[in-house]
């Protein structure tokens, strides 16, 4: 069955495929652009699916069993092909990685192996220290690898559906915001926009949004929801990292579906100057609505 990103995806990134020449140990990248997934499947089981990006086609969907399988770089000079090897048989899987910087491989990957050991383990980012960026690899030898190692566990959390409809409307409301971080694209990210210095004036100078902003909390809170509470959440740990978790996935460009769910259009979710412009875009449109109705 097709995969696609839903709350049950839990790390997805952009990689390509890569295939042995036939009769050699050499390794050769293909041009589609893909994505990996690593999804909880409606079995229960943990599944590694290899996704056309062009195609939206799902064209791998390989079922992993914990400790079974692990995600390894291949030997090579530009270091971006990785193979996914299983203890419990000799098969052997190769991508390569299609970020156009390769910044965030060692991320990708050792979120990728820690996922692999445990499905539950909490993914961990801002641990690269590699800020180079290289072309398609075109080929790399498969005889050796070298190992990487999962980082250290720590808290962290994937957003919900409810979470992302609260990220909406903080960005809806933040009009201005949204519209000036654009520009910083692509070296601007939703976790350098919805800090709090930048939300804080927008609730004192708009106190009207913060009740708005209430069906969204969460709903197992120590105290009842209040302009203290919401000024909590936003310094909190937790809402940086649901942040970065929806940043990192509009960065695949997989999220199409999902942000339909938002009132977005599809082409939102294809990365995040698509989506902060629909967001602007509805914005704007609900504005010129609600002046409509104030007039009649």
């Amino acid at each position: 069955m097709p995969a696609s990103v839903t709350n049950d995806t839990l790390l997805a990134f952009k990689a390509g495929r890569a295939f042995r020449r036939d009769g050699s140990n050499i390794v050769e990248a293909d041009p589609a652009k893909g994505a990996i997934l690593l999804t909880n499947g409606d079995d229960g089981l943990l599944h590694f699916i290899w996704k056309n990006r062009e195609t939206d086609v799902s064209e791998e969907d390989l079922i992993i069993f914990p400790t079974d399988a692990t995600f390894t770089k291949v030997d090579q000079s530009n270091g971006r092909v990785y193979v996914l090897k299983f203890s419990s048989s000799n098969q052997r899987h190769f991508f390569w990685m299609q970020d156009a910087s390769s910044a965030r491989d060692d991320e990708f990957a050792n979120n990728v192996n820690g996922v692999l050991q445990d499905p539950e383990h909490p993914l961990q980012w801002g641990t690269s220290g590699s800020s180079s960026s290289s072309a398609p690899p075109a080929q790399a030898s498969s005889s050796t690898t070298t190992s990487t190692t999962p980082a250290a566990a720590t808290p962290g959390f994937q957003a919900t559906p409810e979470q992302l409809d609260y990220l909406q409307t903080l960005l809806r409301a933040g009009g201005a915001t949204t519209g000036a971080a654009e520009a910083a694209i692509p070296e601007a990210s939703l976790v350098d926009i919805l800090t709090p210095a930048n939300l804080t004036p927008l609730f004192t100078n708009h106190p009207e949004l913060v009740p708005t902003l209430f069906p969204y909390l969460p709903p197992d809170l120590p105290m009842p929801p209040s302009a203290e509470v919401v000024q909590r959440i936003i310094h909190s740990p937790q809402f940086r990292a649901a942040v970065a978790s929806f940043d990192q996935a509009l960065r695949t460009g997989l999220l199409g579906n999902l942000v339909r769910q938002l009132g977005l259009p599809e082409e939102a979710g294809l990365g995040i100057a698509p989506f902060l412009r629909a967001v602007q875009a509805k914005a704007d449109r609900e504005n010129r609505e609600a002046g409509g109705m104030d007039t009649d």
